[in-house]
């Protein structure tokens, strides 16, 4: 995020570059990037003869080279920006003839989603020379509640970790999904709000109770009048609540819960390091351990593999959802 920052800034202070070569698994920031370049370099009397759109499986690289050698009509600048480049992937490596010699008066933008360029190879080495390579990294579930929180916080807004994290659960990391439905609360709630399980429940629709972070932790504590409370729930609302987002979560939960039960350091900060989890939740993993030993942890990962294949449809019978997870935590918790 500081390297985002650092290149907004740069091209706000005039600091060009004559490649933007945006790659990597998430697409938030490359959008984000490509988009203020789109919106800020030219004015909008400049930008109709000078800035255009390409897309990768439109153009070749011959196409993309031919426009970017063009002169600007009365700006300092033109700006070609080429979109799903990722199209180009097995031709993209014919861009470094031109990435050694870029039109000093041409600013072009390259989005390589969701895959990076061979390192090894010349172009990257050519582009890192003379322009900006921007890797985009995809965040880590455990990243994400964080990553929320330093956003809100540049827009006047703070967060509850439990409201982050059921967004997270209910979302994925998919951080342009969040961003949509974070700028929709943005909308209702005034700067300097707190954003509560309530605001998530009432305005996006997440159950602040009925949730698969409720679910673990009932779980984890081996409530189970809570547990098939939330399984009936899910089981009425499948679509919302898909039984195979639970088994991967529970699944998670368990495998973490073997990796905790194995470590000698087991003061807080090392759990939390060594599981990759927020510090606040380092306690449900502690409860937990002592309602599930070793062995009871082992069966439940064993369990829960045997249900991950059912939940495809593989020896099911056709078993509705919410029945399904009745007797997956049964076969857990009991």
């Amino acid at each position: 995020m500081e390297d985002v920052k650092q290149l907004v800034d740069d091209i706000k202070k005039g600091k060009l570059k004559p490649i933007y070569f945006l790659m990597g698994e998430e697409p938030y920031y490359i959008d984000k990037i490509s988009g203020f370049i789109e919106d800020n370099v030219l004015s909008d009397e400049e930008k109709g003869f000078n800035q255009m759109t390409l897309y990768g499986r439109d153009v070749t690289i011959d196409d993309i080279v031919s426009n970017a050698k063009r002169f600007p009509m009365m700006a300092p600048y033109q700006v070609v920006i080429v979109k799903e480049a990722q199209d180009l992937s097995r031709t993209i490596e014919k861009l470094v003839d031109y990435a050694n010699q870029p039109q000093p008066s041409t600013i072009l933008v390259i989005n390589y989603k969701y895959k990076t360029i061979d390192k090894r190879k010349k172009l990257y080495k050519s582009l890192q020379e003379v322009g900006v390579v921007f890797e985009s990294k995809k965040l880590y579930d455990n990243q994400v509640p964080d990553w929320i929180r330093r956003t809100l916080s540049g827009q006047d807004y703070t967060i509850a970790l439990k409201a982050s994290q059921m967004l997270v659960e209910f979302l994925g990391t998919d951080l342009s999904r969040i961003s949509n439905e974070l700028d929709k609360l943005k909308i209702i709630l005034p700067k300097g709000t707190e954003i509560t399980p309530e605001h998530i429940e009432e305005n996006i629709g997440i159950s602040k109770d009925y949730n698969n972070f409720e679910l673990r932790k009932a779980v984890g504590l081996r409530d189970s009048q809570k547990a098939f409370k939330i399984a009936q729930y899910f089981g009425d609302n499948p679509k919302d609540n898909p039984m195979i987002v639970t088994v991967s979560l529970l699944f998670n939960f368990f495998s973490q819960l073997l990796h905790f039960h194995g470590l000698h350091d087991k003061t807080p900060r090392n759990v939390a390091s060594a599981l990759k989890v927020h510090p606040y939740f380092v306690n449900e993993y502690i409860d937990a351990a002592r309602n599930y030993p070793m062995k009871k942890v082992s069966a439940a990962v064993s369990t829960l593999r045997e249900f991950d294949v059912k939940v495809k449809g593989v020896g099911s019978n056709a078993v509705p959802q919410g029945d399904l997870l009745k007797e997956l935590l049964v076969k857990i918790m009991i």
